[in-house]
């Protein structure tokens, strides 16, 4: 065992038994480096990585090329979730130097951290020449090594940001849509080509934009269901059509697991077949999210289905004893990527016999995708309505024999912002869908990161079997928990939560803020890398800023607070920027400039909670798709959320006020006139 034995996170465990010395990054490497006067190779990736997993059995186990990286380098294995912001500066390199990124992450530096030759992954023989040709030119022509690491440090730090400009217009979101537009792919969804990515927070801006456009359209992918409180919605037919679009695709697909429920990190084709088997809380809690937002909107039966499907996926394979959510499940499984979730007609028939074999092979589309005549399972058409008890007794015995199959295994370390993405979507799942189970599992998660997360006005980013990390925050740990808190507080009426999102907002302002308006990805007192990096784009998640924007936006409409909603609005001013050619990389901040430009609407509840009446005015407001709306609830004469101050029952009834800018119209004590006031 090497220096990782002792790690918290399971992907540096996962290095332990290499005969590579790894360190973890730390003074310590830095110190040897120098010590030894030589490079530092850094090896950045994570766990549910293939790409990562091959490089490890063809390099960092293999005796030969250890040896070679022993001898002539300091090794250094960091973990990008652990890590983002080590990530981030260093593939800022890659992607300078190389013209693209991924993992692994494979860079050479100085013993002080400086880059001078980076890569991603490297088959055996060829890490081998580099590894020696990275060694002979450190040790024999060291003054251009030194001088390349100095220039991309000075070149990476002398980068402008990306400019901002106004808080963005209802102009600026109609240009955005027609950017997206001129991307989507409208035969199969999504935008671009392949490979195609879940686009979760582009389509959370296209809904919003429907919701305050047009009247509805209808309902996209699967029907409408009756339903006893549908939400006053409306839909630009565009907006509504591509996010339908898409959202149908990706559930019907391979990418979908037509028997577990949850979403893969994305197809490697254009028709969402062949997915990247890796599953990620983050991709599941926005698209969770995304899909109960659709049901909102639209009422589509596909978005119920998935959307609850999704969540029972999050509550029995990603749950952990402590009460939050693992990072990810890989996709491999007895070293073949896949095998768990693909299928030959054969092994359908055995697990079925022939009758039921031969139906569930049509309607799955098992008709030898991958080598090996296997199958992803995919479900083009749903069945015909006089087989849905077939269907599901199909479905369930597919599960339980493919719960037979060797597992893939599963990083169970506990991410703040993932968990915070979690929190919002259980908590407004559970209460669209009535499921009090989904609201509680959001109530666990949030209160493991309230009693062992924080360290006194600091968030901890990480922990593992209730160990926390010595890991700090990042701005996009305590934006989407903050997010996530207040999307509870506005579920269950706990104030606690709402204050504890208030704190975690005090501190972004307080630690992150770049002075223009901006934020920083690492607080004004975190290690000092080569650069501090500052990324005002959406990748896999929403950035830090355009979280920040949300949930200091949500928090302004709560408490009144001009110092928050200035700052949710200056934050904003890249959206403006992005909008024209780059909605794709701005889809959150997109989805909260729609919320600022709609107000955003804000209702009070007020009643005893136990009331039949309370509990009505509650769910109407909740069903409402009004972007950005935010909830306050609470007994009569409550004070500590200000958008409840003064509000009081009407006649002696429960009572609901909507507001836009803390400006309120009468209050009303019927659903129906709740509706009525909700609506655009």
């Amino acid at each position: 065992m090497n220096r990782l034995k002792d790690a918290t996170s399971p992907y540096l465990l996962q290095h332990a038994d290499n005969p590579v010395e790894w360190f973890e990054w730390g003074e310590a490497a830095f110190a040897e480096a120098a010590r030894r006067d030589v490079p530092l190779l850094i090896s950045v990736g994570y766990s549910a990585c293939h790409w990562c997993h091959v490089m490890a059995h063809e390099s960092f186990e293999d005796e030969g090329t250890a040896a070679l990286m022993n001898e002539r380098f300091v090794n250094v294995k960091v973990d990008r979730e652990e890590r983002p912001d080590v990530d981030a500066v260093y593939m800022a390199a890659t992607q300078a130097m190389t013209g693209q990124g991924g993992w692994p992450m494979t860079v050479f530096a100085t013993p002080e951290g400086h880059p001078f030759h980076t890569g991603t992954y490297f088959p055996r023989p060829q890490f081998q020449r580099l590894l020696a040709g990275v060694s002979n030119a450190w040790n024999g022509d060291r003054e251009a090594v030194l001088e390349q690491g100095s220039k991309i440090v000075e070149a990476l730090n002398g980068r402008t940001e990306l400019p901002s400009g106004p808080l963005p217009t209802p102009d600026t979101l109609a240009r955005a849509v027609q950017t997206l537009s001129r991307s989507f792919d409208r035969v199969r969804g999504g935008f671009g080509g392949a490979p195609k990515f879940p686009p979760s927070m582009a389509l959370e801006f296209l809904l919003r934009y429907g919701a305050a456009g047009e009247p509805r359209a209808g309902a996209e992918g699967g029907g409408r269901e009756d339903r006893p409180e549908p939400g006053a919605g409306a839909g630009a037919p565009t907006a509504t059509a591509m996010a339908g679009r898409t959202l149908e695709a990706m559930a019907r697909g391979g990418i979908y697991d037509q028997l577990g429920g949850g979403f893969a990190r994305y197809s490697v084709d254009a028709d969402w077949v062949v997915p990247h088997f890796e599953k990620m809380l983050y991709d599941n809690a926005l698209l969770l999210r995304v899909y109960a937002h659709w049901w909102r909107l639209t009422g589509s039966v596909l978005g119920r289905r998935v959307a609850l499907e999704t969540a029972d996926w999050l509550l029995a394979e990603m749950r952990t004893p402590e009460g939050g959510f693992a990072s990810a499940l890989d996709a491999d499984s007895e070293g073949v990527e896949g095998k768990f979730y693909a299928w030959t007609p054969e092994e359908i028939h055995e697990v079925l016999g022939a009758e039921d074999g031969a139906w569930a092979v049509a309607l799955y589309e098992v008709t030898g995708t991958f080598e090996h005549g296997t199958s992803v399972l995919q479900l083009l058409s749903d069945p015909a309505p006089g087989d849905a008890e077939r269907s599901a007794r199909v479905r369930a015995e597919l599960l339980a024999a493919r719960a037979r199959r060797v597992r893939p295994g599963r990083d169970d370390k506990v991410v703040a912002a993932w968990n915070g993405l979690a929190i919002a979507a259980l908590a407004e799942t559970g209460a669209l869908f009535d499921r009090p189970d989904l609201v509680e599992a959001a109530r666990a998660a949030a209160t493991l990161l309230d009693e062992s997360h924080m360290d006194g006005d600091r968030l901890m980013r990480t922990s593992r079997d209730g160990r926390v990390g010595a890991n700090a925050g990042v701005l996009e740990d305590y934006a989407d928990l903050a997010e996530g808190l207040l999307t509870l507080y506005g579920v269950t009426g706990e104030v606690r939560w709402f204050h504890r999102a208030g704190a975690l907002l005090e501190t972004v302002l307080g630690r992150f803020a770049d002075g223009s308006g901006g934020f920083f990805d690492t607080a004004d007192d975190a290690e000092r890398l080569f650069q501090r990096p500052q990324d005002p784009t959406d990748n896999a998640t929403p950035s830090g800023q355009f979280a920040a924007a949300g949930a200091l936006l949500s928090y302004a409409a709560l408490t009144g607070s001009a110092r928050h909603r200035e700052a949710a609005e200056a934050a904003l001013g890249t959206v403006t920027v992005l909008a024209d050619k780059h909605a794709r990389f701005a889809g959150w901040g997109l989805a909260v400039a729609q919320a600022a430009v709609s107000g955003p609407v804000e209702a009070a509840i007020v009643g005893p909670l136990d009331d039949p009446a309370t509990s009505a005015l509650h769910r109407t407001a909740l069903l409402s798709p009004a972007p950005g709306l935010v909830v306050a609830l609470g007994e009569p004469g409550s004070a500590e959320v200000p958008l409840l101050e003064g509000r009081g029952l009407l006649d002696g009834a429960p009572a609901a006020y909507v507001c836009r800018g803390f400006t309120c119209g009468m209050p009303v004590t019927t659903p129906a006139g709740l509706r009525a006031e909700l609506a655009p």
